[in-house]
């Protein structure tokens, strides 16, 4: 299993769990970021920071360090 952090862009993933505590793993919920929801990589600034995705229809900008929390497969 990866985190989001290493998907590339142009695929599409299955958010399996997520990691962290708290205000962090409440935040990445709010944004509609489950388990077992699919989560469409539309670009990777060069940095890696952000990461924009699409989830339920939804265009996110997601910070590198939230990214890392997303286990997917």
């Amino acid at each position: 299993m990866k985190n989001l952090k290493e998907i590339r862009c142009g695929e599409v993933v299955r958010v399996v769990k997520i990691e962290g505590t708290g205000a962090v793993r409440r935040r990445i919920m709010d944004m509609g970021i489950t388990k077992g929801c699919d989560i469409f990589v539309r670009k990777v600034a060069p940095l890696g920071d952000p990461i924009q995705v699409t989830v339920r229809n939804y265009e996110l900008s997601l910070r590198k360090a939230d990214a890392e929390m997303i286990i997917v497969e």
